[in-house]
């Protein structure tokens, strides 16, 4: 079968057709393939018309739209808040029976003596849960919580665990969750960032490593909040500058960097500083208010403690996410303790005594405040440290770092409230039934919000890299 029209090919056997036939359906599968992954779609859009904050469909129907991370950064005691351990009791005082095995903690070899919590215990909610009276308001929750009491990691020391609760690795380099989460679904609002950091204390452990992008473009990286009555700096321009001249100042430096980065396709963090100068312009008119907290009822402020100075700054930065996830901010994570504040290597009392009356009212009216307004649904609230700390003392009146098992809990969000998923061993030392792994946590929270882990590429390095690396599992049960 022959033809003379240019855009046929000559064959001259029916093997032949045959084989150039059936190399065609290779290239069938593969345009399917690149289709089902938008490649075709985004290669066709000049790379200078891409918005990467644009918004984009999830892998499958989310549960949740946003995520507050309440982040106890230093370590809470699992063994004093959710996690009752008679056997503390029984044994307290002894040292640390064999058949627990042996443990290597930060401060060195363990050989200290048990030490039970001080602490009063009540069920609370139709779930029966057990919390302990450091958080008695919380508590009032306990039918939304899902507390998972067999979390695990694998750092010792605060930087590498901190590290790790944030982007999955407790080396830096890897992008954090808020980053995958933007690079997966975009922004909700055009005009206030998509992924926020807001401390309380000092500064987090580690530092931007935590809220990084990583070896995801630039953009994608987290924005950082300052813990005073001026989150953002330079929101409103100088009354000397009109709106036009402020437009024709970002068109001119955007033409510049755009005339720049014509031969550099790859700098990330150019493209990042366009568009940040972008979404700057842009929050100049809708930040003001959003992070206006004077514009609430003083009952909304009294019910996150802004009218007591303990529990003023967190309730604030409570209250600030709320107005955020509002708004379509995707995820907030707000750190209570930075700086590792609930480090309790000694004087556990004193110091859990002090964390836990910061947060407690704060947390609780969140919670309160979101059910009442019809956002817990839509928002999942995240509650947990890098680790917990140990069933044993150290220096007499402290426990030390406790990767090996530990508790988070989650509320709303479409997730399962009022139940107790896993559990450490008698003493709280590690976990042992339904292990999850921090890399658990993450392939759960990212399907929440309708993202596939497994699905959730970046070419990297010659291999396409995923938030949780090589492992994770969804906690089904939460569903």
């Amino acid at each position: 079968m022959t033809s003379n029209l240019p855009h046929v090919l000559p064959v001259s056997s029916r093997r032949e057709f045959l084989m150039r036939a059936g190399s065609g359906f290779g290239a069938l599968a593969l345009t399917y393939l690149l289709h089902q992954d938008d490649t075709l779609a985004r290669a066709a859009i000049p790379k200078a018309v891409v918005n990467p904050l644009a918004p984009k469909p999830p892998h499958h129907t989310p549960r949740a739209k946003s995520i507050i991370w309440l982040f106890m950064e230093g370590g809470p005691s699992h063994v004093d808040l959710f996690d009752p351990k008679p056997t503390l009791e029984r044994l307290a005082g002894q040292p640390m029976p064999a058949s627990f095995g042996r443990v290597v903690t930060a401060m060195g070899t363990a050989s200290n003596t048990l030490m039970p919590s001080q602490r009063t215990w009540k069920q609370y909610g139709q779930s029966g849960i057990w919390v302990s009276d450091w958080y008695p308001q919380v508590a009032q929750h306990a039918d939304e919580l899902a507390i998972i009491r067999s979390c695990w990691a694998d750092g010792l020391n605060h930087v590498g665990s901190v590290c790790q609760m944030n982007t999955g690795s407790i080396l830096a380099g890897r992008p954090a969750l808020g980053a995958w989460t933007t690079y997966g679904l975009g922004a909700a609002n055009e005009n206030l960032p998509t992924f926020v950091i807001m401390t309380d204390n000092a500064e987090v452990v580690g530092g931007p490593k935590n809220w990084s992008s990583g070896f995801l473009p630039a953009t994608y990286q987290g924005t950082l909040f300052r813990n005073d009555s001026t989150p953002i700096f330079h929101l409103t321009p100088p009354e000397s500058i009109s709106e036009k001249q402020q437009r024709s100042k970002l068109d001119l430096l955007t033409a510049l960097n755009r005339h720049y980065a014509a031969d550099k396709p790859d700098d990330t963090e150019l493209e990042a500083r366009l568009n940040s100068y972008e979404l700057a312009y842009r929050m100049q008119s809708a930040a003001p208010e959003a992070v206006e907290l004077s514009k609430e009822s003083e009952a909304t402020r009294k019910l996150y403690g802004l009218d007591e100075s303990l529990t003023a700054k967190f309730g604030a930065n409570c209250l600030l996410a709320r107005r955020l996830v509002e708004r379509g901010v995707r995820f907030v994570q707000l750190y209570c303790g930075s700086g590792s504040g609930w480090d309790a290597h000694s004087d556990l009392e004193g110091n859990h005594s002090k964390w836990c009356n910061v947060s407690d009212q704060p947390i609780a009216g969140l919670l309160t405040d979101l059910k009442s307004r019809g956002l817990l649904n839509s928002t999942l609230v995240v509650w947990g440290g890098e680790f917990g700390r140990t069933p044993f003392n150290e220096k007499g009146t402290g426990r030390d770092h406790n990767p090996w098992g530990f508790t988070t809990w989650m509320a709303g969000g479409g997730i399962k409230g009022g139940q107790v998923i896993g559990a450490t061993d008698e003493i709280g030392l590690r976990a042992v039934e339904r292990r999850c792994h921090v890399h658990d946590l993450h392939a759960t929270l990212l399907y929440l919000m309708g993202l596939e882990h497994t699905r959730l590429t970046y070419f990297h390095n010659g291999r396409f890299e995923r938030p949780t690396i090589n492992d994770g599992e969804i906690i089904r049960e939460l569903v």
